[in-house]
């Protein structure tokens, strides 16, 4: 369901932004049991894991019986319960996996024709827009997309629609023959002292992601199977393989390798390692062509050194700070202009926690005030007869508002307003009713006008509140 519809059935249902770091932690006890079975465990993201078929399923008597034992070792180890699925291909097999199926060799395409366009929008993916294209164009099933000669989709939708259509056609997302890593390319670090902690980890791999992919950018590579592979001070190996569609950035090589500490460092008691890691190894065994990257537009002549060099100062604070020393902005999904600001460490990837077709009833249309206040300013909004605006039972002001008095100065004339905007949910608490409005202020001597967010409360004695400034 949608936030929004779910929240309305429940309303004391309790929403949590996404974990990455926690659902790594806890499917580090999934991914060892099914490594416990089969050699060959690829973790593609916390929650999916994809495993070879053929020769497990020859030791233990087929395909069915591979199935059973993964499901009750899963159970027995890790307490939960997991769904398995068998295609050729891993976006096929993940679609598989969803409603149990054992799909039969060379039969992936006739299993996906009849699934909906939509499964194209995977996680990670970001093929959203792409998706919606093709709804528009009148492709409902991935059937439909698969039936477009290849030419024709290379041309109308570029790289990302040629992948997609291969996806639907149940090919791989790659061609099978690919590059083998040149051995140099293996990144190893030892740590004095240990590494026994995950923001300590976390640190660390930031710095190696970095040259790792320098490496692999030298050669003109990039990595889309990533080996993970530590020793603890006490002699203990540890290993885990990521597979990724698309080739990694060093923030997704961090967030592998933070991910991966998060699960062994967290793990059950009898899980975790006796000791800290004094060395740990990044391996590319998987690379396919580097792909050259498109500046950002908004650089106006810029270089990146200078971006590395502000990096690697703020990096330097956080080492004295702690993470929370360096932290950056990321405009989220909000009705409240303060509530859609969200401020993460430097460095941690900066995404949306909601998803982007996510409804906000109530939410202001843009654009959003330049300047929010941290504390509101109380203000007064009068009429043309000097009377005070306030907010009818139908969210309507009580007359146009003519003059803004703000902390009780001089009141300055209103030339526009847009609004109101009523507070969602406001009819089902009591009270004043609460909105905002948008107004524009006349300019004083020589000064342009001035645009200014208001909020109200009440119809009778209304208080008004400037809560943020326009540029």
């Amino acid at each position: 369901m949608r936030r929004r519809d779910a929240q309305s059935t429940c309303p004391d249902l309790g929403v949590f932004p996404a974990d990455d770091g926690r659902d790594a932690r806890m499917f580090e006890a999934v991914a060892r049991a099914v490594e416990g079975l089969v050699v060959g465990v690829e973790v593609v993201r916390p929650g999916l894991v994809a495993v070879p078929v053929e020769g497990a399923a020859g030791y233990f008597g087929g395909e069915h019986a591979l199935v059973e034992r993964l499901l009750d070792e899963v159970s027995a180890a890790a307490g939960v319960e997991c769904q398995v699925g068998v295609a050729d291909g891993l976006f096929a097999a993940t679609l598989a996996a969803r409603c149990g199926e054992f799909v039969a060799a060379g039969r992936a395409a006739d299993f996906l024709a009849t699934l909906p366009i939509t499964e194209l929008d995977q996680p990670g993916a970001d093929r959203a827009e792409l998706v919606d294209l093709l709804r528009r164009l009148g492709l409902k099933t991935l059937g439909a997309f698969a039936a477009l000669p290849e030419r024709d989709v290379a041309n109308r939708f570029g790289a990302a629609g040629l992948l997609a259509h291969r996806l639907a056609r149940g090919r791989s997302e790659r061609p099978p023959l690919r590059r083998r890593p040149p051995p140099e390319l293996t990144l190893a670090e030892e740590f004095d002292p240990v590494v026994e902690r995950i923001d300590v980890a976390a640190f660390l791999a930031k710095g190696l992601a970095t040259r790792f992919c320098a490496g692999l950018a030298g050669h003109g590579l990039a990595c889309t199977r990533l080996g993970i592979y530590a020793v603890t001070e006490e002699g203990e190996h540890l290993g885990r393989a990521w597979r990724c569609a698309e080739p990694l950035t060093p923030a997704g090589v961090a967030d592998r390798v933070r991910w991966q500490f998060e699960g062994w460092l967290r793990a059950a008691p009898g899980l975790r390692p006796t000791s800290g890691v004094v060395r740990l190894r990044l391996e590319p065994e998987e690379v396919v062509e580097g792909r050259s990257l498109q500046l950002d537009l908004w650089r106006d002549g810029g270089s990146d050194e200078a971006d590395e060099r502000a990096a690697r100062a703020f990096v330097r604070i956080q080492g004295l700070l702690g993470p929370d020393g360096v932290l950056t902005p990321v405009l989220d999904g909000g009705r409240d202009p303060a509530g859609r600001v969200r401020l993460v460490p430097w460095g941690d990837p900066r995404e949306r926690t909601t998803p982007p077709d996510a409804t906000w009833p109530g939410r202001l249309p843009a654009p959003s005030p330049a300047t929010v206040l941290a504390r509101p300013v109380p203000a007064q909004v009068f009429d043309d007869g000097g009377r005070a605006v306030g907010i009818t039972a139908r969210d309507q002001v009580t007359s146009p508002p003519r003059r803004l008095s703000i902390a009780g100065g001089a009141g300055r004339e209103v030339v526009g307003w847009a609004g109101p905007w009523p507070l969602a949910g406001d009819r089902r608490r009591p009270g004043p009713r609460r909105a905002r409005l948008q107004l524009v202020l006349a300019g004083e001597g020589d000064e342009p006008p001035e645009a200014v967010l208001v909020h109200c409360a009440g119809t009778e004695n209304p208080l008004w509140t400037v809560e943020g400034v326009y540029d």
